[in-house]
Order: structure tokens, then sequence, then C-alpha cells
């Protein structure tokens, strides 16, 4: 399964319409890709909170739409990232009331959107994202058919890496792969780079990382977008800018690494 990891910078001075529509280009772009992943919230910016409400749209908004456009013109799963979900009219809001959230959408190779994940650790420590959206609380899986078997990803969002329950229970429900867009400031990289080799490591999966880079709302962003093999080698990374990244994943050696050294099978707690 080939992989291409978009690692989209952009700064303040660039509005929304023009960064979907280039993004979107960009997308079109990735010609042999099986999977494309892109960033988190880089339509509304990820510390641009104060942006975020107006910026909010259903699962079926313009942001979705021009990914989905681009995902079946070279036939290929998008994850398109997230975005600020809106509630529908007359549905519910959450337990909250704020009728937000930070949805991730996966859309399939004919450029149906396929299954949301709202983002369940809220980044920000009663402020920020905690402040305004809804916490999801459903783990999501996604499977599909490749030539070597099976694919089971596990969803999660940037803040999410650094709780491991999360992975581990993914990973008991059979996921051999996760994918984690983020929006991770340049201030605490390394951890995005350890924490996401840790979470492949001990749970013998696949980690792809997708970040953003560029400065907006005044905090530099990390990149260093990586995917990461079952066994913690690092298959391609980026750096500070704009980038893409492209690994070939191969499926059925990730269950063969499982078998020959099953570390799993030895849990006790």
């Amino acid at each position: 399964m080939r992989v291409h990891v978009l690692q989209v910078a952009y700064g303040d001075d660039e509005p929304l319409s023009e960064r979907v529509q280039r993004v979107a280009a960009l997308v079109a772009e990735q010609q042999g890709a099986d999977l494309v992943v892109l960033p988190e919230l880089w339509a509304p910016t990820g510390f641009g909170y104060r942006g975020w409400a107006a910026a909010a749209e259903p699962v079926d908004g313009p942001t979705i739409t021009a990914i989905s456009a681009a995902a079946r013109s070279i036939g290929a799963f998008v994850h398109a990232g997230s975005i600020i979900e809106a509630a529908a009219p007359g549905a519910d809001r959450g337990p909250e009331g704020r009728g937000l959230w930070n949805t991730s959408v996966l859309i399939g190779d004919e450029g149906e959107p396929l299954l949301t994940y709202r983002k369940i650790h809220r980044f920000g420590f009663a402020a920020g994202e905690p402040d305004l959206i809804e916490a999801g609380d459903e783990q999501v899986l996604a499977e599909w058919e490749t030539a070597a078997g099976p694919v089971v990803a596990g969803l999660a969002t940037c803040y999410d890496l650094r709780f491991p329950e999360l992975f581990r229970s993914l990973a008991e429900q059979g996921a051999n792969l996760f994918v984690v867009p983020a929006a991770w400031p340049a201030a605490r990289v390394e951890h995005w780079r350890l924490l996401g080799r840790a979470r492949a490591v001990e749970n013998q999966a696949v980690m792809i990382q997708c970040n953003t880079a560029g400065t907006h709302a005044g905090v530099t962003m990390g990149g260093h977008s990586q995917i990461v093999s079952a066994t913690g080698e690092v298959l391609a990374e980026a750096g500070d800018n704009e980038a893409v990244l492209v690994a070939d994943i191969d499926v059925a050696a990730i269950e063969q690494y499982r078998a020959t050294f099953p570390v799993l099978a030895d849990r006790r707690l």
C-alpha cells in the first residue's frame, strides 16, 4: 500500500477558501497513491481559535466536498485531516451544547465520505479546545482490502497521541495501522516524533503522522510528519517546510512481525 503524507504549510495571510483550493489541487496530484493523508485543521488553522466558529461547516460542506472530488480524480482513499464540524440545524449539539467538534473524515476511493472521527482528547488545559468544542466519545476504525491483506486503521488526532490507552484499545480491536493528523507546534516537536514511534512499537502497528508546517496565530508549527513501521523504523520523515512523504507499507509484514515476536500475547494488565 503506497501512502502519501501531505505536510501542508500555511500562514495567516492565506485566505481559507484559497487554501482549500490549493490543497485540493495538491491531493489531485498524488497519482499512484493508495492512501493520502492531510493534517489536522489545515483549513481553519489549528491555533486560530478565534476563527473556528466562523469557519465551522458540516461534513458535507465545501472543504470535504473539494477533497472528495480530488480523491475521486485519483482513485485513492484520502484521510482529509480534520475540520471544525458544525452541528446540523436541530441536531444534537453535544453534552456541553456547543455544537462544534474537531472532526476528521476518511474519504473512499470513489470520493464518498466513509466515516468520521471526533477528537476525543481536547488540547488546551480548560482553554482552547475544551472551552470551544465538544469532545468525541467514540473510537473509530476503518477497514479496507489491499493486495497484501486487510488494513485496519485506527483513527486519532494530534493530542490523542499522548494517551497510549487509546492506541492500545484500537489495537485490541484489530488495528494494524494508525493515522494521526495534527497541528503540533515546534516547541514540542520532539514529543511528536518520540510518541509516534512509541505508539508504533508498543502496539506493533504502523504509524502515519501528518503534521502542519508554517506559522499561524503566532505559533510556529513543528512539521516532521513521519511514517513509522511496526518495528519502530522511521520509513520517511519530513523537515519543517511543506513536503510530501511517500512510503510503501507492507501490510502482510505487520502480521508476520506480530507472529514472530508475539510480545502482545505476554500482557498481564
